[in-house]
């Protein structure tokens, strides 16, 4: 199949009369436009990585703490404070609901934006 000339491009965006970048609604894409267009682009693309960035490091960071958690408390059976370790037992129930609860509402809220509309 032979690749569309750019008289075919134009004369589909044409028929169609609407192109994202026509920020003036005059029916023709300028240099000027383009390159808006292209920027907003380039920062949706560099705001979306940043996102997946932040949700991935939030998740390794729960995930260290709650792993570090039941560490705390055996370093203080260890070092002797007694007082310290049933204070930190009797918190790590609703510690790890808590932080499972920011979590799973972190990336349902993310899911629920992401999902498409109908």
């Amino acid at each position: 199949m032979a690749e569309p000339t750019k008289e075919d491009i134009a004369a589909a965006r044409a028929a169609v009369g609407y192109h994202p970048a026509d920020s003036n609604g005059d029916g023709h894409v300028s240099k000027e436009e383009e390159a808006m267009y292209l920027e907003f682009k380039r920062k949706e693309l560099e705001d979306a990585d940043a996102m997946r960035d932040a949700q991935r490091k939030m998740a390794w960071f729960s995930l260290a703490g709650m792993l570090l958690y039941p560490a705390i408390v055996l370093i203080a059976v260890l070092v002797g404070v007694d007082q310290a370790a049933k204070i930190l037992g009797d918190m790590a129930a609703v510690y790890f609901v808590s932080v499972a609860a920011i979590v799973a509402a972190f990336f349902g809220a993310q899911a629920m934006q992401t999902k498409p509309k109908k």
